[in-house]
């Protein structure tokens, strides 16, 4: 049984850790390690594909060799995209146990169901392989991550009630979104008094780098508060959550992070009021909806950084006489490929969490940056 009330509030993900020269930079990664767990605060998620694998391996270097095993605890994920066979299930265990050094998974999620991949799922009987797992030891606690539909969702628990939680994205913006439904999704669980586990509360950076306009709804009614702080409070004020993951990249995300668990206020009437003009106002601007996940750039042929590309158009959507974007795209593009190399292979689209036109996306970002 999980005790979601004393679960860490904040949960520390290992997706988008600093490198250095191609490489994850353990000096800064230890500090920040350093500083999340000396807030009392344990919870660790990585996956078998962040970092090309090395996020796992991280956490062996950064966790594992300093701290004292029961001083944190470690979530991963199996890939059913990378399973073609019932051996590779623990093929892949197996090697996330050899690069990880963590012994067991306090939590083991299937990663990402959705409507696309679902039947996979069923078809090497992950579930009940997960349940053998955890009856050896090695896995604590069962649950999967999700990317898909509230009728999928609802016929997933109906089927799975072995699930003890669920990751699911959740954030100010796609709260009522037609695609991610995060309300609805949410809505699902709580009636059944599930624990959640929720992704992307700030959309991958996206709810931590608003336009000024918006700045200013939330600076009239609390001055001082970082936008990131903002969209953290507002789902750490939705009862049912167990664990909101920030996938944190430098020393003052941490920081900002822990200033804003270590004194947490849920949001007031008031502040849920800004939160939802800053909505409004966001809408009025249509954004590229990527978050930053990256799953769709292992496999590219041409190596384009595609979510940093897309970051590029997104803040020239917002201000197109901007001139940081194009400084920007040519920083994301150098000695990588540009937008017009997309070859429309297919590759990142059919791996992308959202769902969305990265072709058609990467036409665009092409008329606006490349020369």
């Amino acid at each position: 049984m999980i005790d979601v009330e004393r679960s860490s509030k904040l949960g520390f993900g290992l997706m988008r850790l600093p490198e250095k020269d191609g490489k994850i930079d353990y000096e800064r990664v230890n500090k920040m390690v350093d500083d999340y767990l000396a807030s009392g605060l344990n919870y660790f998620d990585t996956a078998y594909v962040y970092h090309g694998g090395k996020s796992e391996v991280a956490v062996r270097e950064c966790l594992v060799k300093r701290h004292p095993r029961d001083s944190f605890t470690v979530a991963t994920k199996l890939p059913i995209w990378s399973i073609n066979s019932f051996e590779d299930r623990d093929s892949i265990f197996n090697e996330q146990l050899r690069r990880t050094g963590a012994g067991y998974f306090d939590y083991y999620l299937l990663h990402s169901i959705e409507d696309g991949n679902y039947a996979n799922y069923e078809k090497f009987e992950c579930f009940s392989w997960g349940l053998k797992k955890k009856e050896q030891g090695l896995i604590k606690h069962l649950g999967f991550s999700f990317h898909g539909t509230p009728a999928l969702l609802e016929k997933v628990l109906d089927r799975h009630p072995e699930a003890e939680f669920v990751q699911i994205q959740l954030n100010y913006l796609d709260w009522d979104d037609p695609v991610i439904q995060s309300g609805k999704l949410y809505d699902i669980l709580y009636a059944r008094k599930i624990p959640m586990i929720i992704m992307e509360p700030v959309k991958g950076g996206t709810l931590a780098n608003i336009s000024e306009n918006c700045a200013e709804v939330f600076n009239e009614v609390s001055p001082g508060r970082s936008a990131a702080s903002w969209a953290l409070r507002f789902v750490a004020s939705l009862p049912g959550v167990m664990t909101i993951l920030s996938g944190m990249s430098t020393e003052e995300q941490v920081a900002d992070n822990l200033a804003t668990f270590g004194n947490f206020v849920p949001l007031s009437d008031t502040e849920q009021t800004a939160v939802t003009k800053v909505r409004g106002l966001m809408r009025d601007v249509p954004l590229i909806g990527c978050t930053a996940c990256r799953y769709c750039t292992d496999g590219c042929p041409m190596e384009i950084s595609i979510p940093d590309i897309f970051s590029a158009v997104n803040a020239m959507r917002l201000d197109p006489s901007a001139w940081r974007p194009k400084n920007y795209y040519r920083s994301a593009t150098d000695g990588k490929g540009k937008a017009h190399d997309c070859v429309a292979c297919g590759q990142c689209e059919s791996v992308c969490p959202q769902h969305l036109d990265i072709i058609e996306l990467l036409r665009e970002a092409s008329g606006m940056f490349d020369e």
